[in-house]
């Protein structure tokens, strides 16, 4: 008796399942969701690329928006400077409606203390963090029976790491055949003083492809805050999963500190090679 009384609500399940699925073709549903009051996002970069002077760097700002928005709304009008250890400052000028802030004086210095300052709808940001250096990049290898399959095309960079103090690495890898990058954080605890390298492989991976590496040095602070960001970006979890809780970076509202920005102020040093696949 159980059987068929388990049988038959699974089909009364299945056939209300169904009718849900059709009426939900031919109905649209509105789904009314909260949306928070927007966040400033400071996207606060610096990139000394080797071999260059790194005299033009950008911050961009912008805010929150809801799920279901197209744009990401930009900022205009605020204030934003670094000011070195020597208390020079450097202006970070808006590029007019953009939300983009360029500055073309910027002098990096490695290891040097610098302050970000963001002056924004009557409210201080501040945040602290030091020029990083990088290593250079010495070589590329290929395995093409890489890969969890053993089948995949493997690349590999190389680089020495400064045995004299604790480093901590963001290696950005830019594939010919996607749009955004990938990114991964390591340090050497285990490699201490030894040479290291970065790993990629990818299944859409072919000969002719192009691969760019670049190595930044960054900070320890920043390699937490990124291991957080990238675990959260890659554990989506399932539909009825609670949402993360908000990564919070280095950047402090001075004005209020529950009024809290989102993003990160780093420097790096960065290292750069394009490969192309065999």
């Amino acid at each position: 008796m159980m059987k068929i009384i388990l049988k038959t609500t699974l089909l009364i399940i299945s056939i209300v399942l169904s009718s849900i699925g059709l009426i939900s073709c031919e109905d649209v549903v509105d789904v009314d969701l909260n949306t928070a009051a927007p966040k400033l996002v400071i996207d606060a970069s610096i990139k000394w690329q080797k071999g260059t002077l790194g005299d033009e760097q950008t911050i961009k700002l912008s805010t929150t928006t809801g799920y279901f928005e197209n744009t990401i709304p930009t900022v205009s009008g605020a204030i934003v400077f670094i000011t070195d250890s020597n208390l020079i400052q450097y202006d970070f000028n808006e590029d007019i409606g953009t939300g983009n802030y360029i500055c073309t004086n910027f002098n990096p210095v490695l290891n040097e203390t610098y302050v970000l300052t963001v002056i924004h709808d009557g409210q201080t940001y501040l945040a602290t963090e030091n020029l990083i250096p990088s290593p250079t990049i010495d070589s590329v290898e290929q395995n093409d029976e890489g890969g969890f399959t053993g089948d995949e095309i493997e690349v590999k960079f190389f680089f020495q790491d400064d045995g004299l103090v604790d480093n901590f690495y963001l290696i950005q890898f830019n594939p010919s055949f996607l749009n955004l990058p990938e990114y991964d954080v390591v340090d050497d605890e285990f490699f201490q003083g030894n040479q290291m390298f970065g790993l990629y492989f990818n299944e859409d991976l072919e000969a002719a492809d192009d691969l760019t590496f670049t190595l930044h040095g960054i900070s320890e602070r920043y390699y937490n805050y990124m291991n957080v960001l990238l675990g959260v970006a890659g554990n989506s979890g399932g539909p009825f999963q609670a949402p993360p809780a908000t990564v919070r970076g280095n950047i402090v509202n001075q004005t209020n500190f529950d009024n809290y920005a989102l993003g990160f102020f780093r420097l790096s040093e960065i290292d750069t090679m394009t490969y192309t696949v065999q």
